[in-house]
C-alpha cells in the first residue's frame, strides 16, 4: 500500500530527533499568505506571514526547555530520549489539518512497506494548538489514530465531547468553567447590564455561548452581543467599537483571543475611547502587549496560575522579591513576571512524559528501568494518560473523564502604578474544586477612569422598599420602571416583583416598606366631642333634678298638681335616666356596655313616652269628665295610669330580653370602614331587635302625638297638651332625621349621633313639657293659682 501526502511536507520549525518524538502545534504567525491556484502546477505548501507571535514562541520555548529538563532527569524517563518536532499553524485551521496528516504520517513524502505505512516519525503525542479552531480541526484528524493531544491553550468547551474528540486533553480549564467564573465576577459587583464582544472563532463562540447561558442564570441582562474575527473588513470591526460608544451599559465583557482584542482596541483607539470597565477573558487580559492601551485601565479578568519565576531563579531555596536580573536568563522569551499560559505548556509535556514513563517503565529496588527497545504505540501513551496524576513546581496535574483538569484561575487586574506604567496585580482568585466559596477577592481594585467606588451598570435603578418592579414592555428583565405599592399593600425588599398586602389589624407606613398595627378608634372621653356630648348629658341629668326639686318644693301649688305630679315626677325621673345613659355611650366598647348602652337607652326612653301619653290621657279623661253625665275618670284614675306605664315598658323589656337572649350586642373591630384604622363598635347583634326597639319608641311617640293633637284645643289657660305636642314633634322630627344619619355616618361618629338623638329629643321634652311651668312657678307666681288655670278664654 503506497501512502502519499498531498503536496510538499511542511517542515518544523523546530525539531530534535529522539528515541520517542513529542509533537508542539504552536501559532508563530497570525496569517497565512493568500494564494490563487491554477490548477496547472502542484500547489505550494501554504505559507505562514503576518506579525510575529512573541508569546506563542515563548510557549515553544518552554516545551523544548521542559524536554531538555525532563532528558537530564534521573527520574522521569531515565534512560529515554525524548525529541520534538514543533510546527507554526498560523492560526489557520487549512494548515492545522496539513501539520497534522504530517505528524501522523511521519516526515516522508512517498514511503512503502507491505501492506502498511510506516510508523517511521511519527509522533506518540502532541502538545497544541494555542487556538481552539486549529485544535478541533487536529483533534479530528490524529483522534482515530489514537494520538494523544494536550492543549496548553485551547479553552472551547466543545473541545470536552469524548464523543467527538475522544483522544483530546488539555492543561487549561475549559471555557465553561471561565465563562462560570465571569459571570459570577460581574454579579459580585452588582452589573446587571453589559455589554458582551467576542472572537467570531470557536473560541468566542464557544465561550460566549456558555457565557451568557451563566449569566442569564445569574439575572444579567445584556444590552448587545457583537462577534468579529482579526481579519474582517475595517468597516466591520468599525461597527463593533461604534456599538460600543453608543450603548448604554458601562460594562463590557470581552471574550476575546488576544490578536482580535487588539484590532478592537486600536479601532476604539482611533477616537476618544469610551469610559467602559472591561472584563476580559484569559485570551488577553494577560497579555502583556494589550497594556499599552492606557484607556483599558482597571480591566478585569481571569489568568491562569502565574508559575516558573522561583524555578527560574532557584528561589525554592530563598526569597523571591522581584527585583532578580532578567538578562541573567539565557532564555530571551521568557516573561519572567507574568508566565501563565507558558506554565500550562510546562504541565502538557510534563503529563505526557509521566504517561510515556508509566508505559515503558517499572520501578524495581528503589531504581527505575525503562525499555528504549519497546515498540510504542500512541494508544498505550493515550491511555496511561488518562490516569496521569503528579505534581510539579507545587502544581498539580490531572485529568477528568473528560481531559480537563481541575479549574483554578486568578482574578486580574490591570492597575496602574505611580509612574504611569500598567502592570498586572492577582487581586483574587476562582476555585471550581470548592463547593463553596469559589470566588474570592482578597485586594483592592483599581477601576477603569482611576473611580474609587464600584461602577454601577444597570439598565435601571434598584426599587426601593415600598415600590415594586414593573418590566419595561420589548425589553429585558433589567428594564424596569419602580412603581409604589398600592394602598394598603408594602414590599420590605429591595427590587421586590410584588407587593404584598399587611394582616388585617396592620396598615402601612408612609414608605410603604412595613406594617404597624392599625389605631384603633372609638369615642373616647378624652376627646372633645366626647366631653362635649357627656358634658351637655351631665347638664341635662342636673336639669331634670333641678326641676324635680322645684316641682317637690311646690308640690301642692295648683300648677304642679294641675295633671298628675306622681307622673311628672315619673317623667323626670325617667328624662334623668335618658341623659345619664348617654354616657354609656363613650368609652371602649365592651361586652356589657354593648349590651346595656341599647337595652337602656331602649326601656327608658319607653318608660318616658309612657309617662307622656298617661299625662296626655289624663288630659283628654279630664276634660271628657267636665262634660254633663260623663263618669270616664273612674275608669282612669291614678290606678289605671300607673298600670299604662307599667304595661307599656314592660313589653320593652320583653322585646330586650328576647334581643339578648337570642343575639345580643357585642363589641367588634370594624375594619371595612376605614382601611387605615380600626372602629371599635358595638355590633347590634340582630338587626331586627335593634330596629324592633326603635319601632317601638316610635310607635309609642306616634300615638301620644296624635292623642296631643287632639286635645290641643282643648279650653284652658293652660293646657299641658299644647306643649305634649310640640315636644312630641321635637321628639319625631330628631329621630326621623337620626336614621339616615346613623346608617351614613361612619365610625365613631355613628355613636355620636346617637348619643346627640337622645340628648336633643331629651332636651326637648324637658324644655317644652316642665320650662312653661318652672318659669311660672318661679317668676310669675300670680299665675300660680286654681282661677288663672280655669280660666276659659
Amino acid at each position: 500500500m503506497k501512502c502519499t501526502l498531498q503536496g510538499s511536507p511542511r517542515l518544523p520549525a523546530f525539531s530534535v530527533d529522539g528515541d520517542v518524538i513529542i509533537g508542539g502545534i504552536f501559532v508563530l504567525h497570525y496569517k497565512v499568505q493568500t494564494v490563487l491556484n491554477n490548477y496547472t502546477t502542484k500547489p505550494e505548501p501554504a505559507r505562514c506571514t503576518g506579525s510575529f507571535s512573541a508569546r506563542d514562541l515563548r510557549f515553544s520555548r518552554t516545551m523544548i526547555f521542559a524536554i531538555e529538563e525532563i532528558n537530564n532527569s534521573t527520574e522521569l524517563l531515565p534512560g529515554i530520549k525524548l525529541g520534538y518536532q514543533i510546527y507554526d499553524t498560523c492560526a489557520s485551521g487549512l494548515v492545522a489539518a496539513h501539520v497534522a496528516f504530517q505528524l501522523t504520517n511521519g516526515q516522508e513524502s512517498v514511503f512503502l512497506k507491505d501492506s502498511n505505512c510506516s510508523r517511521a516519525g511519527t509522533v506518540m503525542a502532541v502538545v497544541g494548538d494555542s487556538g481552539s479552531t486549529p485544535s478541533i480541526s487536529m483533534a479530528r484528524i490524529i483522534g482515530p489514530f489514537n494520538i494523544p493531544q494536550v492543549s496548553h491553550f485551547a479553552t472551547c468547551a466543545c473541545l470536552s465531547d469524548k464523543q467527538q474528540f475522544p483522544t483530546f486533553f488539555r492543561t487549561i480549564p475549559s471555557d465553561q468553567f471561565q465563562a462560570d467564573a465571569l459571570a459570577k465576577m460581574v454579579k459580585h459587583f452588582g452589573w446587571t447590564w453589559i455589554g458582551a464582544v467576542h472572537s467570531d472563532s470557536d473560541y468566542g463562540n464557544y465561550g460566549m455561548a456558555s457565557f451568557l447561558a451563566a449569566a442569564q442564570k445569574e439575572g444579567i441582562c445584556v444590552e448587545y452581543t457583537e462577534s468579529f474575527f482579526r481579519t474582517d473588513p475595517r468597516n466591520k470591526i468599525q461597527k463593533v467599537a461604534d456599538v460600543i460608544r453608543r450603548s448604554t451599559a458601562l460594562v463590557v465583557v470581552a471574550f476575546v483571543a488576544s490578536g482580535d482584542m487588539s484590532v478592537l482596541l486600536n479601532e476604539l483607539a482611533s477616537d476618544p475611547p469610551p469610559p467602559r470597565q472591561w472584563i476580559g477573558s484569559e485570551g488577553w487580559t494577560t497579555d502583556p502587549l494589550l497594556m499599552s492601551f492606557s484607556f483599558c485601565a482597571g480591566t478585569i479578568g481571569v489568568g491562569i496560575q502565574r508559575s516558573f519565576w522561583e524555578d527560574a531563579f532557584s528561589c525554592n531555596k530563598k526569597m523571591c522579591d522581584g527585583t532578580e536580573d532578567i538578562k541573567t536568563l539565557k532564555n530571551p522569551y521568557t516573561e519572567t513576571s507574568q508566565l501563565r499560559a507558558s506554565n500550562m505548556v510546562y504541565k502538557a509535556v510534563y503529563a505526557i512524559a509521566h504517561a510515556i514513563h508509566n508505559a515503558v517503565c517499572q520501578e524495581t529496588n528503589l531504581t527505575t528501568q525503562c525499555n528504549k527497545h519497546f515498540e510504542l504505540e500512541s494508544k498505550q501513551v493515550f491511555t496511561t494518560l488518562q490516569k496521569v496524576n503528579f505534581s510539579r513546581n507545587g502544581y498539580s496535574v490531572s485529568f477528568d473523564a473528560n481531559g480537563d483538569p481541575v479549574a483554578f484561575y486568578e482574578l486580574i487586574n490591570w492597575q496602574k502604578s505611580e509612574s504611569g506604567i500598567m502592570k498586572l496585580v492577582t487581586v483574587g482568585y476562582y476555585d471550581a474544586s470548592l463547593p463553596k466559596g469559589q470566588f474570592q477577592i482578597n485586594k483592592n481594585i483599581s477601576w477603569a477612569e482611576s473611580v474609587t467606588e464600584v461602577p454601577v451598570s444597570v439598565c435601571s435603578e434598584s426599587c426601593l422598599p415600598g415600590t415594586r418592579k414593573v418590566l419595561q414592555k420589548g425589553k429585558p428583565i433589567c428594564c424596569y420602571d419602580c412603581i409604589p405599592c398600592p394602598e394598603g399593600e408594602i414590599s420590605n425588599t429591595t427590587d421586590s416583583l410584588d407587593c404584598f398586602s399587611c394582616p388585617s389589624e396592620f396598615w402601612p407606613n408612609a414608605d410603604k416598606d412595613a406594617c404597624f398595627p392599625k389605631p384603633v378608634e372609638f369615642l373616647s372621653f378624652n376627646e372633645v366631642l366626647a366631653i362635649i356630648l357627656a358634658a351637655f348629658s351631665v347638664i341635662g341629668a342636673c336639669l331634670a333634678i333641678i326641676t324635680a326639686v322645684i316641682f317637690f318644693y311646690h308640690r301642692t301649688t295648683p300648677i304642679v298638681r294641675a295633671n298628675n305630679s306622681e307622673l311628672s315626677f315619673l317623667l323626670l325621673f325617667s328624662l334623668t335616666l335618658c341623659f345619664l345613659c348617654s354616657l354609656t355611650f363613650i368609652g371602649a366598647p365592651s361586652e356589657w356596655s354593648c349590651m346595656l348602652r341599647h337595652t337602656a337607652f331602649g326601656i327608658i326612653f319607653v318608660l318616658c313616652i309612657s309617662c307622656i301619653l298617661g299625662k296626655t290621657i289624663v288630659v283628654l279623661m279630664a276634660f271628657k269628665a267636665t262634660l254633663p253625665g260623663s263618669n270616664v275618670m273612674k275608669w282612669f284614675g291614678p290606678l289605671q295610669q300607673r298600670l299604662t306605664v307599667v304595661s307599656f315598658t314592660f313589653i320593652q323589656v320583653l322585646i330586650c330580653t328576647i334581643w339578648l337572649v337570642l343575639s345580643p350586642p357585642f363589641p367588634m373591630k370594624n375594619l371595612t370602614t376605614y382601611k387605615e384604622k380600626i372602629i371599635l363598635e358595638c355590633a347590634l347583634g340582630s338587626a331586627a331587635g335593634f330596629w324592633a326597639v326603635l319601632g317601638y319608641i316610635g310607635l309609642l311617640a306616634g300615638f301620644c302625638f296624635v292623642l296631643a293633637v287632639l286635645a290641643r284645643k282643648l279650653p284652658d289657660n293652660f293646657n299641658e297638651a299644647k306643649m305634649i305636642t310640640f315636644s312630641m314633634l321635637i321628639f319625631c322630627a330628631v329621630w326621623i332625621t337620626f336614621i339616615p344619619a346613623y346608617v351614613s355616618s361612619p365610625g365613631k361618629f355613628t355613636v355620636a349621633v346617637e348619643i346627640f338623638a337622645i340628648l336633643a329629643s331629651s332636651f326637648g321634652l324637658i324644655l317644652c313639657i316642665f320650662a312653661p311651668k318652672c318659669f311660672i312657678i318661679l317668676f310669675q307666681p300670680e299665675k300660680n293659682s286654681k282661677k288663672y288655670l280655669m280660666n276659659k278664654n
